[in-house]
């Protein structure tokens, strides 16, 4: 594979702020809508950027990565709405298998099956995956120490001891904000922890590259009538600061 060379990407810009402060050596690079911001962390090189929402600028901006920068390997972090129901706010969700649960091409073949693939559900690397939860571990007991986030900051959005998960995640150009979208996605999908709107397209790109990639969420909402929560306010003073604070403790692991 060579050399070590990791995109790192996030749906919304709040959720890459944090990231960009942890590279050195920072050079911009612009390409169509995006902004490329390519340095080293920890003297391995990255690639940092906002792919914007939806599976469609997801997998245009991971093929950039790939193709333009020549990374060898994709983290991407941000926000999910919890399917399964015991999920809480600020839950860590590493995603094991990714699924879109808009795809349907029947009668031609199976539901969710990807055209000429076929697939149903792409799976992270194993030994990536095993690495990123040690550093969502990691980022835990600082979480617990108050290193991270206040407990003020953290009572406002009722986060007391977030849960850490590996398992299932969908992924689908639409937003969850029903009790009734919720329950058709678990009956069809049971296994489904989260969903969102990138990390399936992302998977599929990966797959199709040879690329490890791994993608970290945490609950913003519960993905339904209740998903009202001051968003922009999470985005800032909570997930932004837990995936800057994964990211960090990821390179620490792989520096040594």
């Amino acid at each position: 594979m060579g050399e070590l060379k990791i995109g790192i990407m996030g749906a919304m810009s709040e959720e890459i702020e944090g990231i960009l402060e942890l590279i050195d050596s920072v050079e911009e690079i612009k390409i169509g809508n995006r902004i490329y911001f390519e340095g080293k962390i920890n003297e391995i090189k990255v690639v940092l950027v906002f792919s914007r929402w939806g599976k469609v600028a997801a997998s245009s901006t991971v093929s950039a990565l790939i193709h333009h920068f020549g990374v060898n390997q994709i983290l991407f972090t941000g926000v999910a709405g919890a399917i399964m129901n015991d999920l809480e706010i600020g839950d860590i969700i590493i995603g094991k298998r990714y699924i879109q649960h808009d795809l349907d091409a029947r009668p031609l073949m199976k539901q969710f099956e990807i055209p000429l693939l076929g697939k149903t559900f792409i799976e992270a690397d194993q030994q990536l995956l095993q690495t990123i939860e040690k550093a969502v571990c990691n980022f835990s007991i600082h979480l617990k120490n108050k290193q991270v986030i206040s407990d003020d900051i953290l009572s406002k959005f009722n986060i007391e001891s977030p849960r850490i998960l590996i398992g299932d995640i969908a992924s689908g150009d639409q937003f969850f904000s029903s009790i009734e979208q919720k329950n058709q996605l678990s009956s069809l999908l049971p296994t489904i922890l989260c969903v969102e709107m990138e990390g399936a397209a992302v998977a599929q790109v990966c797959f199709e590259n040879g690329i490890p990639f791994c993608i970290i969420r945490t609950i913003s909402d519960t993905a339904d009538h209740d998903a009202h929560i001051d968003f922009p306010k999470f985005l800032k003073e909570v997930s932004g600061k837990f995936s800057s604070g994964i990211i960090k403790e990821y390179f620490k692991l792989i520096g040594k």
